[in-house]
């Protein structure tokens, strides 16, 4: 009992002299003057590991799985990031060129789709690089609309989350763990 008493003695110490050290930190750290943009690249970071895991994990026999008919295939949710999804979306929101490819369709392999989302998530991270949130208010069309980049930047994750989240249930679906569920080791 007396150990716990001397180590709560201890801690209560502490505790002022960590927290003054953390304002100090936090107050020499300069404050982001893009806090959207730097939220869309750390959208990125997550969304291109998941989204690529995703791919990676689903079986090259299960991509041509839809739950319904209605819905689009593993294999066609790649096709839409890969052809039309990530490089329309990133270069309108970083008001960069968007990149001329040569259309991939359903047909492709599954390791063909994948290097092609990379590929599409590499640019992504190019476009986002430089970009900062000076020009969030400037025009943009994109997919028959006009709208401003900031628009485009909360499509673009909307887009990811909406993707992922298909994803992960035609994983779960197919009995695959999705990239979210699974146990983080190294943490």
């Amino acid at each position: 009992m007396k150990s716990r008493a001397s180590f709560l003695t201890i801690a209560l110490t502490a505790l002022p002299l960590v927290l003054a050290a953390q304002e100090k930190a936090a107050a020499a750290a300069p404050a982001s003057t893009s806090p959207v943009a730097d939220g869309l690249r750390g959208m990125h970071q997550r969304f291109s590991r998941i989204l690529v895991a995703a791919a990676e994990a689903m079986p090259a026999d299960k991509y041509n799985y839809r739950p319904t008919p209605a819905q689009m295939s593993f294999a066609q949710i790649q096709v839409h990031l890969a052809n039309e999804g990530n490089d329309v979306l990133c270069g309108k929101a970083a008001g960069m060129e968007v990149p001329k490819r040569a259309a991939v369709d359903t047909t492709a392999t599954k390791e063909q789709l994948v290097a092609r989302l990379k590929e599409t998530f590499q640019f992504c991270e190019q476009a986002f690089a430089k970009m900062d949130d000076t020009k969030l208010a400037d025009p943009v069309s994109m997919f028959g609309m006009n709208m401003n980049r900031a628009m485009a930047v909360l499509i673009t994750v909307a887009d990811w989350s909406d993707h992922y989240s298909q994803e992960a249930n035609y994983l779960r679906l197919n009995n695959v763990l999705p990239p979210t569920a699974q146990r983080r080791t190294g943490m």
